[in-house]
């Protein structure tokens, strides 16, 4: 269960997990697996071609520490029901889910963020592309939040997203978050 798992759709935004992910295998001891919706290579937003160690149908929640959905164009299409199969069985489980930017519609497609409290694009943005959302009492204009486990980001915040993942599977480190946090999210080297 010390695996974090990555679903990669082609155009995902490659910067959004990547400091999460190095982080959460150099510092954390966590490895890293990354699902396609098939095993065919994927091209990030920003060119990388990544082909997938597993398809979304083998993924197994029970295994996963956290699963983490970053943004992309993608998800602006519509929903993608295995993605939301997937999405429930982590919540169900209580094991982390953690959105970033357009990620976040993935979350709002599968009703995670109807009763928890949340974070986004901006307050209009899930409503506009996910008509069934009710949630947004509970948007917060915020870098990330995480509640019930639930960890979602705008997509100007990948190292406040990294930092909630951080706390969600390492809360006893809190200290060397906020390092981290003083580090990377504010360039701080004092």
């Amino acid at each position: 269960m010390d695996t974090a798992y990555v679903l990669l759709q082609t155009g995902y935004a490659d910067w959004e997990p990547a400091s999460a992910l190095a982080e959460l295998r150099r510092t954390f001891g966590f490895s890293v697996k990354s699902i396609g919706l098939k095993l065919d290579p994927v091209v990030s937003m920003g060119g990388l071609n990544a082909t997938p160690d597993l398809t979304l149908a083998a993924f197994q929640p029970e295994s996963a520490a956290i699963l983490i959905l970053p943004g992309g164009d993608s998800w602006t299409h519509g929903e993608v029901p295995a993605v939301s199969e997937a999405v429930r069985a982590m919540v169900r489980d209580r094991r982390p889910v953690a959105a970033i930017c357009a990620a976040t519609l993935a979350l709002a497609h599968c009703g995670v963020l109807d009763d928890r409290l949340h974070t986004s694009n901006g307050k209009n943005f899930i409503g506009n592309y996910v008509p069934a959302y009710r949630g947004g009492e509970f948007y917060r204009a915020s870098p990330s939040v995480n509640d019930r486990g639930v960890i979602t980001a705008n997509g100007l915040a990948p190292f406040a997203f990294a930092a909630e993942i951080f706390r969600a599977l390492a809360p006893a480190r809190e200290s060397e978050i906020q390092m981290y946090e003083k580090l990377y999210a504010r360039g701080l080297l004092d």
